[in-house]
């Protein structure tokens, strides 16, 4: 039974040739008639029409097993079977044939049995009909044919179920709704088998029948017509032609589905990133309103704004890896999707940008807070260095240093007004970003939040400003300090120069103003040179003196003793005195050389022809004593209160002086002598 088959041949009315090989064995007649049915499922219904000739080989079996097959055919295939050739042996069933005539049965049988020798088969069947078994020179590998007969069935087998997966998951995406279509694939989404091998099988099988038609099979011999008709060449390209048409539409179900599966990817991610930044994301920023009331509190709400803004940066990557997929989408998507993904697209940015908008309104927000209390700081540090320079009580050594120390107090005071002034600026500034705060508040009153932050700025820059103008107003009563006390200075160096000036003064006329004169006239004159000089003494001495009175009100004003006024005073006084005795000296000097020379020129320019009276002789004593007595005062010192002594000029500056005095009383005296000797002359006449 194995080797049953169709061959492919023909015998003369062009009916196939079915071969039905016995062998000793027992014989399935149950297997016989399935074999049977299934052989005569595979030709046409025009080649059945052509009746079958069926040869059954007996030369290996038995009588009884012979006829019990020719009887099955009548049951199995009657209306087909048009000639049975039963090959017998030689000279074996002789005896018992005469008990079974087929030809008696013919009709009964509805088709004509022959017994005849396989050499004798040629008389019925062409022997280019037959195969090799029967003396035939018909080329049949029956291994060959079952081998592509499985795999067409297989192949038949498998595309057909294939095909009809296939068509529900292709019939099921065409369905009314999106739900309907969505719950059909899901049912039907992967195929019992892959249809990339059954379309490879298939061309395979279709490309060996394509062969063995156009080159012949096996040793050159020229393809039979029954090729198509037993291996279905048409069924195969049919079942090829259906499936690549199924499963195309399979490959766009599956594209459309995996489209399909991606959006929903995208818009369940784009919704992730929306409900967090909705959600967590704008619940951490509504808790962060505050701006901190120091650097240190500033600083810590900078760091816990940079902990939210790493946790939206994560979902801010997530959003680029969106959009980009997104965009891909939209460059390659069909229109149906378009819409939505532009959607999506546009939520996704509304929500992300308006999320970091906000993110950089805080980031700004706590970075001009953090400005401003860095200035309210600074300018805090110079008011505490301003205020301890001014409770620091002045002690300078001289204007210099008050002068120094005032400009340092000015540079200061201008400072903390630049500092203030940028205060200002800052928190205006910040003051205007809370203003706009209220934008971002996404739906919740931060009313009392910018109260308390706006109280704490305007409370800052209040306070700075109080302070600044205490500053200022003991900047004021300071430098009105300092400039007394730069006054008491001026005026305490101007009375020490007054009273250089009132010594220079003594010295220079101590040393200078020694001459007497040559006569009453120079005299005079060197007299009124010293009445100015005394009066320029007098003024440097009233100018000192009101100097001292001036100090001494600066002091009581200042409530502080001057370090060089007390001994000032004293000593102005001092030089004053001795300045005063030497003048009147001088004065009595030049007076007393104005009278010795006016005294001495009159009685030097009288006529000695004519003497006078006896009162002449009185002036001759006069001017006697008077010379005598400036001769004394120029040889006695000066001496002061204090009782120190001081001498005009040098000792020869002296001698110099009291020698002129001495010629011109020695002129005086020649005179004398000149009128007394005519008073001796005249008695002796």
């Amino acid at each position: 039974l194995l080797f049953l088959s169709e061959t492919g041949g023909k015998d003369r009315r062009s009916g196939l040739i079915l071969t039905i090989p016995l062998c000793l064995e027992q014989t399935s007649m149950d297997e016989l008639s399935v074999t049977l049915d299934y052989l005569l499922s595979i030709p046409s219904e025009k080649c059945k029409a052509r009746g079958f000739t069926v040869i059954v080989d007996g030369r290996k079996s038995q009588w009884n097993v012979v006829k019990t097959v020719v009887l099955m055919l009548q049951n199995v295939v009657p209306a087909e079977v048009s000639l049975v050739c039963v090959v017998k042996p030689d000279e074996f069933w002789d005896k018992k044939v005469t008990h079974f005539c087929f030809w008696k049965e013919k009709d009964r049988l509805g088709f004509e049995v022959i017994l005849v020798s396989a050499n004798k088969l040629t008389r019925y069947i062409e022997p280019c009909q037959l195969t090799e078994d029967f003396g035939g020179t018909l080329t049949y590998d029956h291994m060959d044919w079952l081998n592509k007969r499985l795999v067409f069935e297989k192949f038949t087998k498998e595309s057909t179920s294939l095909l009809d997966e296939l068509a529900l998951i292709n019939n099921g995406s065409d369905k009314g709704t999106q739900q309907e279509r969505e719950r059909s694939i899901d049912l039907n989404f992967l195929p019992s088998v892959d249809p990339e091998t059954v379309l490879q099988t298939g061309h395979e099988l279709l490309s060996e029948l394509q062969q063995r038609r156009f080159n012949g099979s096996d040793g050159g011999v020229s393809w039979s017509p029954m090729d198509d008709e037993l291996l279905a060449q048409p069924q195969v390209m049919k079942l090829l032609d259906s499936l690549r048409e199924q499963y195309t539409r399979y490959q766009e179900v599956c594209r459309q589905r995996s489209k399909r599966t991606q959006l929903e990817e995208i818009q369940q991610k784009v919704m992730q990133v929306v409900n967090w930044l909705e959600g967590p994301g704008s619940e951490q920023l509504r808790t962060q309103w505050g701006i901190g009331d120091s650097i240190r509190a500033s600083q810590a709400l900078q760091q816990k704004h940079e902990e939210i803004e790493s946790q939206h940066s994560e979902w801010f990557a997530v959003y680029v890896e969106l959009n980009q997929q997104i965009a891909a989408l939209l460059n390659a998507g069909d229109e149906e999707d378009l819409v939505e993904l532009k959607a999506l697209q546009q939520q996704l940015s509304d929500v992300c940008y308006r999320q970091a908008s906000q993110l950089e309104f805080r980031q700004n927000l706590l970075q001009a807070a953090l400005e401003f209390h860095s200035v309210a700081q600074d300018l805090s540090q110079q008011l505490d260095g301003l205020l301890g320079m001014l409770c620091v009580d002045v002690a300078p050594a001289d204007g210099a240093s008050i002068q120094q120390t005032l400009k340092l107090l000015e540079e200061k005071l201008k400072s903390v007004d630049l500092g203030l002034q940028g205060l200002r600026e800052k928190g205006q500034s910040l003051l205007d970003q809370i203003s706009n705060q209220a934008s971002w508040a996404y739906g919740k009153d931060v009313t009392i939040e910018n109260k308390e932050n706006v109280d704490h700025i305007q409370g800052v820059m209040e306070d700075m400003q109080l302070r600044k103008q205490r500053c200022e107003d003991m900047v004021d009563v300071r430098r009105l300090k300092m400039l007394q006390m730069v006054q008491l200075f001026k005026c305490e160096e101007d009375a020490a120069q007054a009273v250089e000036w009132l010594s220079e003064l003594l010295d220079a006329l101590l040393k200078t103003h020694i001459r007497l004169g040559d006569d009453a006239q120079e005299t005079k004159v060197l007299l009124e040179k010293h009445r100015k000089f005394v009066d320029v003494a007098q003024s440097t001495y009233d100018y000192g003196r009101q100097l001292l009175q001036a100090t001494v009100v600066l002091c009581q004003s200042l409530r502080c003793t001057s370090r060089s006024s007390g001994d000032t005073l004293p000593r102005l006084n001092r030089v004053w005195k001795q300045f005063t005795v030497t003048s009147e000296e001088r004065v009595h000097r030049l007076e007393t050389a104005v009278a010795f020379h006016s005294t001495a020129e009159k009685i030097l320019q009288e006529c000695p022809e004519q003497p006078e009276s006896f009162n002449e002789v009185e002036q001759f004593d006069e001017i006697e004593a008077v010379g005598k007595s400036l001769l004394d005062r120029l040889t006695v010192p000066v001496v002061y209160p204090d009782g120190s002594e001081q001498y005009f000029g040098s000792p020869s500056d002296m001698a110099s002086a009291a020698e002129h005095i001495r010629e011109k009383m020695k002129l005086v005296s020649l005179k004398k002598q000149q009128l007394r000797q005519p008073e001796a002359t005249t008695p002796e006449s």
